[in-house]
């Protein structure tokens, strides 16, 4: 059913984290679940208590509960984004941040109908004030909060933090945010914020990520930006700094740049392509595996706190108790760092200390470069549904591509790559650089995240790492040729390469992100090999193992890839001789599939490949003979037109139904061919 669709990602959605700077915010101990003396109503009304340090405790206990989806209901009926706008505006400036660090984790773990929920009661206005004040007190050199609290613990920047998160995730999730975002020009004060580092790296950090998301798909923002603004952004991205988070910094702002493409002036388009990958290559350059054990290391040599340090940490900024209380109970409150104890929701949460921050941005930092590499090698032509930061797919994605086309015999990709983005990835070695990220993580790098459970879910970022890579690969693999990827020689060691990853570990397969795009870089490579008449180095019996993994995923698009491997290996072995056996068996798996798949998507791509496969030469129209394949179609043929009268248009797009159409066409036209092969030899 033609070439698969390439892969393109959106920037990642914001994880709760909770405020940086209140501490109450960062607790998750297990003694401390959902407090039933504390309702969601009766805290709320603790926000409008006089004394600063209950307001901000308060805050802070909510955000906490947040971060349990089932306790936001109660929340939402007790209205608590009205109530907590306000706070935003507080006179304290640690509520200002407590605040908003609430608001961010409800909206970060409320989803997209929260988030809309939250804009449209308004939020954006509150939160818009909130960030023009802090861009106006950023030239502060130290503000006081009017407990005596220091800046250190609540300064501006603190606050402006947790807001522009805030807003990152209501421009990810909401159209009307973004809007507001345009009317109220906010991108002055987000470049504001990027110019703050290094001195105050998590603010800048978290502009970048908004910036990366709100420049993406939005023309009206794109009509207003400046050159100073295009500027700012250059700026940063020719620092060099070359700690982790400045890589990281460096990598999202490139990823905005790239957004901003269009505007940027035609005789500087070609510098500013070649920056963008320049900064894409040097983050993928990084051993993570070593450095993570550098960092692990130097991680043993910092002071352990003391048991009584711990202790006094572990004291909360305001008991309950005096929650309870009334009025005027400030006197003995002293501010202080409650101990965090890693659990089942501690990726949520702020790395505790240099090193680990340091490798969370490495890691972060590399997937966003191969992300962005992804997506300049996608098409532009928008589609229904983008390929976002997530392992499922639907069946949209497997459409066949229209503009796939063949001259003389020869498969051509419908995508082209601009010259200037070509040379650079040339220029720059990025085929190799993501060839290399694609094997998997240092085991050493592995065993010593898993041992310690603040690192350990490093190592998912790693394999995350991994499969991003082979995505990137796969559409690589759609718009480079030959030469571009390393020539003949290169390619077969890269199916060499990337049948050690499926066979090196079988429980690999189990995994679905993992087969999927192990699945979708190994069909594209099959199609490579296969157009240009290379010897694909990987037996139909190592394949077999993988399609036969892939057809029990829950994946649409990676049975799609499987019952498609097996299509290109078999119509490439029924040009050889001595291959009957195995046109057998490939012919088995591709009936099976056909007639037992439920998605109608999967069972067209399965007969297009009895197609190719059986189409021509001696054997395969004996191995066709010897399976009763003539037999078993027609019989599955008033099956598949049923199937598609019923669940045609109720489940499938106009342009899977029109490839279904021809598929069903196709099917008549093979069962007639199948009939006259049989009739010619009895006769």
């Amino acid at each position: 059913m033609g070439k698969t669709k390439t892969k393109r990602f959106k920037p990642n959605p914001f994880a709760p984290a909770g405020v940086s700077g209140s501490t109450s915010m960062r607790s998750v101990e297990e003694e401390e679940e959902l407090d039933d003396d504390s309702p969601a109503g009766e805290l709320l009304e603790k926000l409008q208590n006089p004394c600063a340090d209950i307001r901000e405790y308060t805050c802070a206990r909510i955000a906490k509960m947040v971060q349990h989806k089932q306790a936001i209901p109660s929340f939402l009926e007790k209205d608590i984004v009205r109530c907590m706008g306000p706070m935003l505006l507080d006179q304290s400036l640690a509520v200002r941040e407590a605040a908003a660090g609430a608001l961010r984790n409800l909206s970060a773990c409320g989803g997209h109908e929260v988030c809309d929920d939250m804009v449209k009661q308004d939020i954006m206005t509150p939160l818009v004030i909130l960030l023009r004040e802090c861009s106006a007190g950023f030239d502060s050199s130290r503000v006081n909060s009017p407990n005596g609290k220091s800046a250190s613990k609540n300064c501006i920047e603190d606050v402006a933090s947790e807001a522009v998160h805030l807003l990152w995730n209501l421009c990810e999730s909401s159209s009307t945010a973004v809007s507001v975002f345009n009317k109220e020009n906010l991108l002055h004060i987000l470049l504001r914020c990027l110019q703050k580092f290094p001195t105050h790296k998590e603010l800048s950090v978290s502009a970048a990520y908004c910036l990366q998301t709100v420049t993406e798909d939005n023309p009206e923002l794109l009509n207003t930006v400046s050159a100073p603004e295009l500027q700012v952004l250059e700026s940063i991205m020719q620092s060099s700094v070359s700690d982790m988070e400045s890589i990281l910094l460096r990598t999202l702002v490139s990823g905005s740049l790239w957004n901003l493409k269009s505007v940027i002036p035609s005789n500087s388009q070609a510098d500013s392509i070649n920056a963008v990958i320049r900064i894409l290559s040097s983050a993928l350059d990084v051993d993570a595996g070593q450095m993570i054990l550098q960092l692990k290391e130097a991680e043993k040599h910092i002071p352990a706190l003391s048991v009584d340090a711990e202790m006094e940490e572990a004291k909360p900024v305001v008991s309950d108790d005096v929650l309870n209380e009334g009025d005027g109970m400030d006197e003995g409150l002293k501010p202080g760092r409650r101990k965090v104890k890693n659990d089942d929701i501690s990726d949520l949460l702020p790395p505790k200390n240099v090193e680990l921050r340091q490798a969370e941005a490495l890691l972060i930092g590399q997937q966003t470069a191969l992300e962005l590499i992804v997506n300049m090698c996608c098409s532009e032509e928008p589609s229904d549904d983008e390929w976002e930061d997530q392992s499922s797919s639907d069946d949209s994605d497997v459409c066949m591509e229209h503009a796939a086309y063949e001259i003389n015999g020869q498969l051509l990709s419908p995508l082209c790559l601009s010259a200037e983005v070509h040379s650079a990835l040339m220029n720059y070695d990025i085929p190799k650089k993501v060839i290399d990220k694609t094997a998997f993580p240092n085991s050493a790098a592995v065993d010593v995240c898993l041992s310690s459970p603040s690192w350990r879910s490093l190592e998912k970022r790693m394999q995350k790492i991994q499969c991003r890579a082979l995505t990137c690969l796969h559409n690589m693999l759609s718009v480079l040729d030959v030469e571009g990827l390393g020539g003949v020689s290169a390619l077969q060691a890269l199916a060499q390469h990337l049948s050690q990853l499926v066979f090196s570990q079988t429980e690999i397969l189990k995994q679905e992100e993992f087969l999927e795009a192990i699945s979708s870089a190994v069909r594209s490579l099959l199609q490579i090999l296969a157009s240009k008449n290379i010897p694909q180095c990987i037996t139909p019996e190592q394949l077999m193992t993988l399609c036969e993994a892939g057809v029990r995923c829950s994946i649409v698009s990676v049975r799609v890839n499987a019952v498609g491997i097996m299509g290109i290996t078999g119509s490439v072995l029924a040009k050889e001789t001595n291959v009957m056996e195995t046109l057998k068996m490939i012919g088995h798996f591709l009936l099976q599939v056909t007639t037992k798949d439920p998605s109608l998507v999967v069972t067209g791509e399965a007969l297009d490949a009895l197609f190719d496969v059986f189409a021509d030469g001696k054997e395969a129209e004996e191995a066709a003979t010897q399976i009763k394949l003539l037999q078993a179609l027609k019989t599955f043929q008033p099956v598949f037109k049923a199937r598609l009268r019923k669940e045609g248009r109720l489940s499938y797009s106009p342009d899977q139904l029109c490839v279904l159409d021809n598929v069903k066409m196709n099917l008549r036209r093979f069962i007639a061919y199948q009939e006259a092969i049989q009739k010619t030899c009895l006769s």
